[in-house]
């Protein structure tokens, strides 16, 4: 299993992890606010359809001391940047899919567990992305966010934030040429 997303068509991206489990913990790190905040962003989940999802990033806040400044692509961004969704479907410890509403991008998130002996099968897909930039930012953030749940998960020093998703930004405009 690789960890680079795999392009499923031109607006779909999907990455698999193997993440130790119980699933109760991994669910827990996608729906918790303080839980997600350590990996991604903070914000409250309604676990139920029609229910609003709550997106507060700030990725200074996950890039330790040895790493790299903030680069310069994201200078004109704020170091916070908030958005929402809304809850599509929700199977709790199984599945959960919700909008992703930021500025004029309306795409749509999936997180699917699946238990696999002592550990969980992680498969997220974002679907809906309207450019190839927007497919290009999305899938160094996933993976360099996914590479956070699994060092919190393994117990490990968290990777370098902006370094990991500076070097993954580059790697995916390699593979999307």
């Amino acid at each position: 299993m690789s960890n680079y997303g795999e392009y499923l068509d031109n607006s779909t991206v999907r990455f698999q992890r193997l993440l130790p489990g119980p699933i109760e913990r991994v669910w827990a790190y996608l729906t918790e606010s303080a839980k997600r905040a350590q990996w991604l962003c903070a914000g409250d989940t309604q676990l139920e359809p029609g229910g609003i999802v709550e997106m507060h990033f700030h990725n200074v806040s996950l890039s330790g001391p040895t790493d790299i400044p903030r680069p310069d692509i994201y200078k004109d961004k704020p170091e916070r940047m908030s958005f929402g969704g809304k809850v599509l479907a929700c199977e709790p410890l199984r599945l959960l899919t919700y909008t992703w509403e930021f500025e004029d991008e309306h795409s749509e998130v999936t997180y699917e567990l699946s238990e696999q002996g002592d550990k969980v099968l992680l498969v997220l897909t974002h679907r809906r992305l309207d450019t190839r930039d927007m497919v290009l930012s999305v899938s160094a953030g996933w993976h360099t966010h996914l590479g956070l749940l699994e060092d919190i998960l393994n117990g490990d020093d968290l990777r370098p934030f902006y370094k990991t998703q500076t070097e993954l930004h580059t790697e995916y405009e390699r593979r999307l040429a």
